[in-house]
């Protein structure tokens, strides 16, 4: 009997629209022969499936269940292709678990803790995880731009702490430009990190649990046309993103096997993208991703197409290795 998949997009962050696409390529994909896709788009206000004529259901959050025309849906597994609050954070990761229903996400404490760049990274540092020097803010804190510099350095990247798709991220060459930089970051957060800028080759990679193994996907080289790897970088067309990266071996065995230990020291489960910048041979984690972009486009699909995986072999993954 097919399974009912409920592939929830949308979000509540910056990252809505982007998570939209990502959940219509889901949605695109899945083998109709295994499984019913619903997509269920979850924003702030409600929470509604789309349907093929892109009418809108209410979903019954007591039970995460749908009303269709007088008959209730209910779902088998969730396939979590939020961006950003609230499908990367750990809360809907919460609920689901509170529902007893399998999802393909990490679970919520991973979300949460991954999700929050700070504690992430000194979650990590004792483990000897290789990272930039980095500086603390909350809304509200005096600014001391003395005190930043002298710790991190110039140029340096001040970062929302909880966003994703270099939204709130600014390059500050310039003291003085510290004050506009920090300002967009608390836009789209009460926590900033400001971090000390590495000076090496940029790579994504890739770790997922395919067919019942941690897998590890081929990196991908990150070359941004502008300052850094920002939004029009990455949306726009604006770098290049070289599948597998051009890196030398012992670089690629000293990611691969980074990005490994990173993945079974945590916990982790599904998908993951983690950024990490060469200093030598010496690769230095930035951040993690649990739920990475899902277009033909985005790097984790790039990466899974190298390694022999296409887009249907890797969602099906997701749904198995959830239900497993």
């Amino acid at each position: 009997m097919k399974k009912n998949i409920a592939i929830i997009m949308g979000g509540y962050s910056s990252e809505h629209n982007i998570s939209i696409k990502s959940g219509n390529v889901v949605h695109k994909y899945l083998d109709r022969e295994k499984y019913n896709p619903y997509r269920i788009v979850i924003t702030k206000y409600r929470w509604y499936y789309l349907d093929e004529l892109e009418q809108e259901h209410a979903v019954e959050r007591s039970d995460f269940s749908v009303g269709i025309h007088g008959k209730k849906v209910q779902f088998d597994c969730v396939f979590n292709a939020i961006h950003g609050t609230p499908g990367e954070d750990g809360l809907m990761q919460a609920y689901f678990e509170l529902l007893g229903m399998p999802h393909t996400s990490c679970d919520h404490y991973e979300a949460a803790l991954t999700f929050n760049k700070r504690d992430l990274l000194s979650t990590l540092k004792p483990y000897g995880i290789p990272c930039a020097t980095s500086y603390y803010l909350n809304k509200g804190q005096t600014v001391d731009d003395d005190a930043i510099v002298d710790k991190v350095g110039l140029p340096c990247f001040v970062k929302a702490n909880r966003a994703g798709s270099s939204y709130g991220v600014s390059k500050v060459h310039n003291k003085a430009d510290l004050a506009n930089a920090i300002a967009t970051a608390f836009k789209e957060d009460s926590q900033i990190i400001i971090e000390s800028f590495l000076d090496g080759t940029e790579v994504s990679v890739g770790v997922i649990t395919f067919n019942n193994e941690v897998t590890v996907l081929p990196a991908t080289e990150i070359i941004s046309e502008n300052d850094f790897f920002d939004f029009e970088a990455k949306y726009l067309g604006k770098s290049q993103e070289i599948t597998p990266a051009r890196i030398s071996e012992k670089q690629e065995s000293n990611v691969r096997q980074l990005a490994e230990f990173i993945y079974k020291t945590l916990g982790l489960k599904g998908y993951t993208r983690s950024e990490f910048i060469f200093i030598g041979d010496v690769p230095h984690l930035l951040e993690i991703n649990t739920t990475p972009g899902l277009t033909e486009e985005s790097l984790l699909p790039q990466q899974a197409k190298t390694a022999g995986i296409s887009l249907e072999e890797l969602f099906d993954s997701a749904i198995v290795e959830a239900l497993r």
